[in-house]
């Protein structure tokens, strides 16, 4: 009985084979969960390094329209050429070897917001997963169209919910790395960005957004940017600019104009070098309370040479207006251009702010900031309002020294110390303390004739329990305690 069910069954599965005549033979004889795409004829459909956006939208549709299976899996080393734009449905992973690399033709001549990675309805799709292989965004064979304008965005999805982005590279292109607008639950991780040309990932009026561990060099505008989003994290992100007139915005940037955004968290991140500033928060909502914009939440993080542009004012580390009750801690700002924190508005911004505003900044060491390079006079300050009427700071346990303007600009501080903060190595950008009970360098412990005077001098209601033993029962002032810094929640 066993031989015969068995002739049944592949005859059955023959027959189903040749009425489904868009399904590759090989998926026919072993099914399995994944659809191999290929360039040296090893795959379920296979390409040929021309038009490859047919077949790999051929095994697309496939595995959407039959449940049992789950994956694309782009083989490398191959270099498929697309001339449209890739539709992925629910349910699906598009996945590639490391040597897989996705790229759009020269002059392709497409709409704006016609991106290379797209939801297959028109109405969203949900399940999505996108990870592995690269996308050259071919910027120097479609110069044709300016950066940032909304051409070429390497993924741009709608209304899409549980979408996960990681493993990917994506490079030299003219717009946004991943766009997502009306989406929930979003998943941008482990991905390197360089010189896209607008933000790496921007997501709009989205829900329960989290991107950390990305490595973004920035273009034309942000490494990662929330606009009426709410519910975010963004943490362990390495963002820095190359140095050039189009090399863009800041390295992170929180836009409100409606809406709710009162869960934003940023933290553990490492931002340098950027051409605006390091962090922008901006709220131009005028129909909404104050209340619907408020306790962003931003701790321990570097910021070192953010501010670069020598064609803007509005630069420094972070710069904010319009959001209530912000917290500002336990960072390390050096060598901002302009300010290190500041409150201000950039010229032919929104302004007109009627609400007040607080910003507290605590626990945080702030040393070197120099002037910025257009209209430098009367810059350089630690700590900045420039919109005093409406905006206020309260400032206490912070670490201020060496800043070329001196260490406040209409604002004061309750209780902070202008001293040197002895780190372990400034110079390579080792921010740990130095402690004569010894420092981690990154390699082995130093112990040091003198300690930090920020070891055990921060707020003192802050909680302390994450700073290994001894700490003092005390917070420091900084980015780390007196070894590895290890995250700890808002309080």
């Amino acid at each position: 009985m066993i031989p015969m069910l068995k002739r049944e069954f592949g005859l059955l599965l023959l027959v189903s084979c040749l009425i489904l005549a868009s399904v590759p033979t090989a998926l026919c004889q072993s099914p399995a969960p994944t659809v191999y795409v290929a360039g040296d004829g090893s795959g379920d459909f296979n390409c040929d390094g021309k038009d490859d956006h047919v077949q790999i939208n051929q095994a697309l549709k496939f595995v959407a329209a039959n449940s049992e299976y789950t994956t694309v899996h782009l083989k490398g080393p191959f270099t498929y050429s697309i001339n449209d734009t890739l539709l992925i449905g629910s349910n699906t992973i598009l996945e590639g070897d490391s040597t897989a690399v996705i790229k759009l033709v020269d002059h392709a001549g497409w709409v704006t917001m016609k991106p290379l990675i797209q939801q297959m309805s028109n109405s969203g799709n949900s399940n999505i997963v996108i990870r592995g292989f690269e996308v050259n965004a071919n910027h120097d064979g479609n110069t044709e169209f300016a950066k940032g304008k909304g051409y070429y965005n390497v993924m741009y999805f709608l209304y899409c919910n549980n979408v996960t982005v990681c493993d990917m590279y994506m490079h030299d292109g003219h717009g946004d790395g991943l766009r997502i607008k009306y989406g929930k639950n979003i998943k941008f991780y482990n991905n390197t960005i360089y010189k896209l040309g607008h933000d790496g990932l921007f997501a709009i009026q989205c829900q329960n957004v989290e991107a950390w561990n990305n490595i973004i060099t920035c273009r034309t505008n942000s490494g990662l940017r929330i606009w009426n989003s709410n519910d975010v994290k963004l943490h362990d992100n390495l963002i820095d600019s190359f140095y050039h007139w189009s090399a863009g915005g800041p390295g992170i940037q929180v836009e409100k104009s409606s809406g709710a955004m009162d869960d934003i968290e940023i933290y553990n991140n490492m931002i340098n070098n950027t051409y605006g500033p390091g962090i922008w928060l901006f709220n131009y909502d005028t129909s909404a309370t104050k209340d619907e914009g408020k306790n962003v939440y931003i701790h321990n993080n570097i910021f070192y040479d953010t501010g670069t542009n020598p064609s803007i004012t509005w630069v420094g580390g972070i710069l904010g207006s319009g959001f209530h009750d912000t917290l500002i801690e336990n960072n390390v700002f050096d060598s901002a251009y302009n300010v290190a924190i500041v409150s201000m508005s950039p010229e032919g911004f929104f302004s007109n702010y009627t609400s007040e505003y607080t910003t507290i900044v605590r626990n945080n060491i702030i040393v070197n900031t120099q002037k910025r390079t257009k209209s430098p006079s009367g810059t350089g300050y630690g700590i900045a309002n420039y919109l005093p009427e409406t905006h206020s700071f309260e400032i206490a346990y912070n670490c201020l020294y060496n800043n070329s303007a001196g260490n406040y600009k209409d604002c004061t501080s309750k209780a902070d110390i202008h001293i040197r903060p002895l780190f372990v190595d400034q110079e390579n950008h080792d921010y740990h303390l130095q402690s004569r009970g010894g420092s981690w360098n990154g390699e082995t412990w130093v112990k040091y004739k003198v300690s930090s005077p920020c070891i055990d001098t921060g707020y003192p209601s802050s909680d302390y329990s994450n700073e290994p033993e001894d700490n003092g029962n005390r917070i420091n002032i900084g980015r780390y305690g007196n070894t590895i810094y290890a995250s700890k929640s808002k309080h």
